[in-house]
């Protein structure tokens, strides 16, 4: 089942999120076999980070909370909220992806 992340930084913590990013990063590359999207969200600038969107195929939610639980920004302290929801893509994507390499 699909899972989203709907998660949101702390004020202030850019220093944070680009010191723990290598981290964060090589932790997504793991799951990439079970990853629909993600990125990150960012301030109307498109450039001032404001916190993260995964959606992730997990067996459970008890699986995918535990996953978050491990995840190098959660456990830096980066995130002020965190919301993990199922979800059901019932519709084709079209934009906003990047090209197919």
């Amino acid at each position: 089942m699909l899972f989203t992340f709907i998660l949101i930084d702390k004020p202030n913590h850019a220093e944070m999120r680009q010191r723990v990013r290598p981290e964060h990063k090589a932790y997504l590359a793991a799951a990439a076999d079970r990853m629909a999207f993600a990125g990150p969200f960012t301030h109307d600038d498109g450039q001032t980070m404001l916190g993260s969107l995964l959606v992730i195929d997990f067996p459970s939610r008890d699986a995918a909370h535990a996953w978050l639980a491990e995840e190098p920004f959660t456990k830096a302290g980066l995130y002020g909220s965190t919301t993990v929801h199922a979800f059901v893509n019932l519709w084709p994507q079209k934009v906003g992806f990047p090209p197919a390499v």
